[in-house]
């Protein structure tokens, strides 16, 4: 959901759509959908990066988008990292 997020991003910026909302109606999401998925974009870059490198452990991911929104929306980016950190003692 972080690389469709970045994708979505870029297409806004390139002006292949002109909105999120646009974005929604093209990918049959709501508005909300689609913001609570930009806000992945909250994240600081580090995590971003360590998260787009995760795979998945037997077909299943490690972390949930809910999970990570929560971490996204803790604070400055130190405050998103000791969640982060939470978060990966969990796995």
């Amino acid at each position: 959901m972080l690389a469709l997020a970045h994708h979505v991003e870029s297409a806004i910026e390139r002006g292949l759509v002109a909105s999120a909302a646009d974005v929604a109606g093209q990918l049959g999401f709501t508005r909300a959908r689609v913001t609570h998925l930009l806000d992945l974009r909250l994240l600081a870059p580090d995590i971003q990066e360590e998260v787009l490198l995760l795979e998945a452990v037997d077909g299943k991911e490690l972390l949930s988008e809910r999970v990570l929104r929560a971490v996204a929306h803790a604070g400055t980016w130190e405050v998103q990292r000791e969640r982060w950190r939470e978060v990966k003692a969990s796995f």
